[in-house]
């Protein structure tokens, strides 16, 4: 057999040959460093045996993010072996300790146990202690490949890996690996050697969860641990998450006042407090400013419609399982609207168009409903019922191109504006083998190029996501990195052959005739309560002076400045900021503690000195710290913050 090397040489090996018999055929020096392979693009181990013709790449240290991928899954065996020890020790048997499902993810794994008694948080620190010990003994992985009643044999109490191999479906390889005593049924790929695996690792936490996601099922212990290379990157991510604590929107939520979410009221439907209205009302002014500017007109529709609305449109019931079930009402159905789409389409239908009404851009901050599972939901950044920046544009075929770019721009302003500067672009294009889609795949085909033409005229960098369409139409995500180097999925513009043809909608062209528009759908923010939420962490609650609901506080050394320090405020309420004064009895350290904590932007300090000039000291947050000013001028201070507001700086 052969196979083939990055550098298109062909390497001949024995039949049945594995990614280590290649690296032994490259060099000893290759043989000793390779840690596993990929072939075709798929990450397999030494020990597997590589497909006749496979290209294959040896991972070695120099391929930090496979090597990655595969440690995080030895180390996670590697901790399910040190639990069974871990119980061993406490007097159990090897079969008291059974085991669901225990993958990879994303900077480590987990793994899902049926304990004999319920391993608690502080037990944690044991079971890496013993994990090093398993890896300093340098156990080999081995592979085998066994029937389905040698793999049903070898786990004789376990009801859970009996009814994954009973699913398996015949003719299907079966493998099992094995490192010391410790046998599990895996598809690998794992490293050679637990002596090979990094040292840097943590466990997390542990958890419930149903067995296979259903609540039917037992549930069963999950364990989380994480993994680095180094222990420097695991130091580095141990921070990260204790920072991203510090900014966590349901605690700064709180904190500040912005949000609640009321039992009573109802799981996911957070309540706008007074604080976070001012925030949800400024983000709502900027956009509406920037629709203005680009010739939007802003509609309003209502929470729910007639359920035909919805099967006309694909929603109801290409996405039934994510939306509140149907209410009756005089003899008809009616939904809570999942979409704004439907509404706007009727909008347009409303009147007849001509060639020379278009583009028409509806835009609406409307409020949708989405049934997510309790577990999912999460503060504001999953909920269910949201409100969308939402737009539809509905274009002639020939301004589709110049209307695509001007979302797009608006977009990237919008990003920009909030200090989102790294973001990259996702073109969700159709799976061909999948049957969810709706339309003429011609004109699928026409969309899908429309937009990755239009990225690609602004040089933006981008990738393309094959089954990451929506039902109706490909599009493009904004994927944004945060402070914490978190990605985020915010912005999304669609383009959409398929609802007005589904709706039947038309302009009169110049030729007298009718013509299908192509419908745009847009929506910069996404969700103004997940934006919320992320803006939220991302400014750490330290929002810029624009945005922050509390913008200005006056502070007064003594009673006898309060006078002064309410003239103040009410001038600066006159400008058009919001301003306060604190007038408790507490000192002037306390208040400007308090101020602190409630992430006031400015703070201005007034005594004997400034009343006497008209002046203030200054006090601000910065994202560098504080910087503070004494003695300046209120008039010149009172038309830079004017300024700065305004330019939204």
């Amino acid at each position: 057999m052969h196979v083939t090397l990055p550098d298109g040489k062909q390497l001949d090996l024995p039949q049945g040959a594995t990614a280590l018999d290649a690296a032994r055929a490259i060099g000893p020096r290759l043989a000793q460093d390779a840690l596993a392979a990929t072939a075709n693009g798929d990450l397999v181990d030494l020990m597997s045996p590589l497909p006749e013709g496979a290209n294959i790449t040896l991972v070695t240290k120099k391929n930090p993010a496979d090597a990655a991928a595969v440690f995080r899954h030895s180390l996670g065996h590697v901790m399910s072996q040190a639990v069974g020890e871990f119980y061993r020790a406490r007097g159990y048997g090897p079969e008291a300790v059974k085991r669901g499902v225990g993958p990879a993810i994303e900077n480590g794994w987990y793994q899902d146990f049926d304990l004999p008694e319920p391993l608690r948080e502080e037990d944690l620190p044991e079971i890496e202690r013993i994990m090093r010990e398993i890896i300093a003994r340098g156990l080999d992985f081995s592979r085998r490949e066994v029937s389905k009643d040698e793999a049903l044999a070898q786990f004789p109490h376990d009801p859970y890996k009996q009814e994954l191999i009973r699913e398996l479906p015949e003719g299907e390889p079966i493998t099992l690996y094995q490192q010391g005593d410790y046998v599990d049924l895996c598809r690998g790929p794992h490293f050679p050697n637990t002596g090979r695996l990094p040292t840097a690792f943590k466990l997390m936490s542990t958890s419930g969860a149903y067995w296979r996601g259903n609540e039917k099922n037992p549930i069963l212990q999950r364990i989380y641990g994480v993994a680095f290379a180094t222990q420097k990157e695991l130091d580095e991510y141990l921070a990260r998450l204790e920072e991203a604590k510090r900014r966590d929107h349901r605690k700064l939520g709180k904190e500040l006042e912005l949000f609640t979410i009321d039992p009573l009221v109802g799981k996911g439907l957070p309540l706008w407090l007074p604080n976070g209205t001012v925030l949800r009302e400024e983000l709502t002014r900027f956009l509406r400013e920037q629709q203005f500017q680009r010739d939007y007109q802003g509609v309003v529709t209502p929470n729910i419609g007639n359920l035909d609305l919805f099967r006309t449109s694909g929603h109801y019931p290409y996405y039934s399982d994510s939306q509140f079930e149907p209410i009756t009402v005089d003899d008809e159905q009616y939904m809570l609207k999942p979409m704004n789409c439907p509404f706007h389409v009727r909008i347009y239908a409303s009147k007849p168009r001509s060639y020379r009404d278009l583009p028409v851009r509806l835009a609406e901050f409307g409020t949708v409903y989405r049934y997510e599972m309790s577990g999912e939901l999460n503060g504001l950044t999953r909920v269910r019922g949201f409100t969308q920046d939402d737009a539809h544009i509905f274009a002639r075929p020939d301004q589709l191109g110049k209307e695509f770019l001007d979302v797009l721009d608006l977009t990237v302003l919008v990003l920009k504006t909030f200090g989102m500067n790294e973001v990259r672009f996702r073109v969700g294009v159709r799976d061909p083998e999948s049957d969810k889609y709706v339309g003429d795949p011609a004109q699928w085909e026409v969309a899908e190029r429309q937009i990755i033409e239009a990225v690609e005229e602004v040089g933006l960098p981008y990738t393309v996501e094959p089954g990451d369409a929506a039902f109706y139409g490909p599009k493009l995500d904004f994927v944004v990195k945060d402070v914490l180097g978190r990605e985020w999925q915010l912005g999304t513009i669609q383009v959409d052959y398929n609802l007005p043809e589904r709706f039947d909608i038309s302009y009169v062209g110049e030729d007298g005739q009718d013509h299908r528009p192509v419908m745009i759908h847009r929506a910069p923010f996404g969700s103004l309560e997940r934006f919320v939420g992320i803006l939220i962490e991302h400014y750490g609650g330290d929002f810029p002076l624009w945005l922050a609901p509390r913008q200005v506080v006056v502070i007064p050394i003594a009673d006898r400045h309060n006078a002064y320090a309410e003239t103040l405020a009410n001038e600066l309420g006159a400008a058009g900021l919001r301003a306060e004064v604190d007038d408790s009895t507490n000192r002037m350290n306390a208040k400007v503690r308090n101020a602190e904590l409630s992430k006031i932007p400015v703070m201005l300090i007034v005594g004997d000195q400034e009343e006497a000039r008209r002046e203030v000291s200054v006090r601000e947050r910065t994202p560098e710290g504080h910087r503070e000013r004494k003695g300046v001028d209120f008039t010149d201070l009172l038309r830079e913050l004017q300024e700065r507001y305004r330019t939204r700086a």
